[in-house]
């Protein structure tokens, strides 16, 4: 786990961290599925990186471009699951229904 606080330091000091100023530990199961998600679809995009230099054909690529997508939908569907069941679950219990609001935003934004 200290590996995984030490990356947070480092992306905190580099201002790489959300918009929203606000934070969240998550334990190590976690981030650890999230980052392997994260790392299979660099792959994907380094492998669709390849395929243009090698003048793959079109189709082939966009085919590939629709993994990727599919791949980052299903990354937030988990994170927006996680995000329920603790971040605004534990708000709601707390009496911070602000949190709904935002969630509410955060959904228009995803389904734009």
């Amino acid at each position: 786990m200290s590996e995984h606080r030490n990356h947070m330091d480092e992306m905190r000091k580099v201002g790489e961290c959300c918009c929203s100023g606000k934070h969240k530990e998550r334990d190590e199961k976690e981030y650890k599925d999230l980052m392997n998600r994260l790392k299979r679809i660099e792959g994907q995009v380094r492998g669709v990186e390849g395929m243009l230099e090698n003048d793959a054909y079109c189709t082939d690529i966009l085919i590939q471009v629709s993994a990727i997508t599919s791949a980052l939908n299903s990354f937030n569907k988990v994170l927006l699951a996680n995000h329920m069941r603790t971040c605004v679950a534990d708000n709601i219990r707390e009496g911070n229904d602000e949190v709904i609001d935002e969630l509410v935003t955060t959904l228009q934004k995803l389904m734009k």
